[in-house]
């Protein structure tokens, strides 16, 4: 006899799917699931289905939007961009309310034991962005792992000729963390002791 009746086992399943939950979690979700009214219940699908359909990437900085540019991309100054890894970085440093240039995300960092190379993240959509003009410094926020560090310092070589000043955020962050567990405090000071690449 199976343990959970065929709709529990398949939201759990469903829920396991998700990073960083266990079958454990993924148990107490489902029961949560089934504890809520039907009008709860089609608010939390509502909300996934709606995330799905609106949400996309900007087409200039591949960060999350529901138009086809980001606000901050309309709205910030241009002269900067500030590079990081996934856009779960983005809303780490926006939570700090002192940057105030734009950003450009990769989508992942050159890691070739994984089998990414430079081709399969964002690096030639950053550098048409520098090479359009405008751009002084280039700001390297990738996490300070060895493919982040990687990925920063073979960017920076691509950044050089092109004659904008490339940075990359202060040692503040500790090293094999990632920027979306940093605590504000430190992500600042890492930012705003940036140092020349």
């Amino acid at each position: 006899m199976e343990v959970f009746i065929e709709p529990i086992g398949r939201l759990m399943n469903e829920f396991s799917k998700l990073p960083g939950v266990g079958k454990k979690t993924a148990q107490r979700y489902a029961y949560r699931v089934i504890n809520m009214s039907e009008a709860e219940a089609r608010a939390f699908a509502d909300a996934i289905v709606d995330v799905k359909r609106k949400v996309r990437f900007c087409k200039v900085c591949g960060n999350f939007t529901e138009n086809e540019v980001c606000d901050v991309c309309l709205n910030r100054d241009k002269s900067t961009i500030c590079v990081v890894k996934e856009p779960k970085d983005v809303v780490a440093l926006e939570k700090l309310h002192e940057y105030k240039g734009v950003y450009h995300v990769l989508h992942g960092v050159i890691d070739p034991m994984n089998g990414v190379s430079p081709n399969d993240i964002r690096i030639k959509e950053l550098l048409a962005r520098v090479a359009e003009g405008g751009v002084q410094e280039v700001i390297m926020a990738t996490n300070p792992d060895v493919e982040g560090e990687a990925t920063a310092m073979y960017i920076a070589k691509l950044l050089k000729p092109l004659g904008v000043t490339v940075t990359r955020i202060s040692r503040g962050v500790p090293v094999g963390s990632e920027l979306e567990y940093a605590d504000e405090a430190t992500l600042a000071r890492a930012l705003s002791e940036r140092k020349q690449i």
